[in-house]
């Protein structure tokens, strides 16, 4: 099973950017996502990306969020701009169980601890 980890969080002012990334221990072929869950909701999905590279983001996220993927380093990253507080949450990397993309979480079965994105003032 593939070990992720997670790095980039911290704190940003609203309307700043962050780059999280996601690296993993071997190559994948398999979709890759990015979920988050802020205190008191429900984890939910932002955003994922197949292997070739076409990507799919929530709504919430549109327009202000770009993934990426790097299969030569096995690292996926999240360029977050224009953030919100409603952007703050724990963000976690997973791979999926399917080569197409989805943000339901039952297609992941291998999850990253997550690193902690605060946007404040």
């Amino acid at each position: 099973q593939l070990q992720l980890v997670e790095s980039g969080g911290g704190l940003v002012q609203p309307g700043g950017s962050l780059r999280l990334s996601c690296a993993y221990s071997g190559f994948t072929s398999y979709a890759i996502g990015w979920f988050r869950q802020a205190p008191g909701k429900e984890r939910e999905g932002v955003s994922c990306i197949i292997n070739g590279g076409r990507t799919y983001y929530a709504d919430s996220v549109k327009g202000r969020f770009t993934i990426s993927r790097d299969n030569a380093k096995n690292t996926v990253y999240l360029q977050m701009s224009s953030l919100t507080p409603e952007d703050a949450a724990v963000y976690y990397c997973a791979v999926s169980t399917y080569y197409s993309c989805g943000l339901d979480q039952k297609r992941y079965d291998n999850w990253g601890q997550g690193t902690q994105v605060t946007v404040s003032s």
